[in-house]
């Protein structure tokens, strides 16, 4: 791979090779730290569709549950009651949203295969969650953005990611075995992120971020 290949993120041309295995290479932009797979080595819509089709996200899962509370418990505690949020990348049985309406909050919906509607984005709301999405995303800063101009001011932007660390062996690391996993973020890959559109960042775990407008 000779020719320059921008950061899908920032747009730098500042990247550099990171890890290669069997059919994708991994790239590391040396401006914001994304660790990302070039679109060559991406899979197709098709393709993509047809392994999240294999997901088995059952909302009476408990153990699914309790994966998603890592998110919806912080998130309980700082918004108000009543409040109308989105779940961006709800996937194909949407449970979160039903775990945040126990507590008499409205969630709307958005999934690029499984719920595309788009007029969720006309809307403004107090919160917007992306559990295990940004991962997929071929685009990241744009889509990231889209959903900050959608969120109303002190509106939170709730994550669920695995953060890349230096601890982590990257050439055994699980979470970049997923061939729609496109995109890891570091602590300093979220930074920038926060910095860039003007965010408050809070780390909760090693897996969520929230993003305050």
């Amino acid at each position: 791979m000779s020719s320059i290949i921008t950061c899908s993120l920032c747009q730098s041309d500042k990247t550099s090779h990171f890890h290669k295995e069997n059919s994708r290479q991994f790239l590391i932009c040396l401006n914001c730290e994304y660790v990302f797979v070039p679109k060559i080595y991406q899979l197709s819509e098709d393709e993509e569709k047809l392994r999240y089709d294999t997901h088995n996200n059952d909302p009476k899962d408990v153990r699914y549950r309790q994966f998603l509370s890592q998110l919806s418990e912080p998130l309980l505690k700082k918004i108000s009651d009543n409040s109308f949020g989105l779940d961006f990348g709800s996937g194909p049985g949407p449970t979160l949203s039903l775990m945040l309406e126990d507590y008499g909050h409205k969630v709307a919906l958005f999934d690029k295969f499984y719920a595309k509607d788009t007029s969720v984005f006309n809307r403004k709301y107090d919160f917007i969650t992306a559990t295990e999405v940004i991962e997929h995303l071929s685009n990241p800063m744009t889509e990231i953005n889209r959903l900050i101009k959608c969120l109303n001011a002190g509106g939170y932007l709730a994550v669920m990611t695995q953060i890349l660390t230096s601890k982590i062996d990257f050439s055994n690391w699980y979470y970049k075995n997923d061939p729609s996993h496109i995109g890891f973020f570091s602590k300093k890959t979220l930074n920038y992120l926060a910095s860039n559109l003007d965010l408050e960042v809070e780390f909760i775990s090693e897996r969520v971020i929230f993003f305050r407008k």
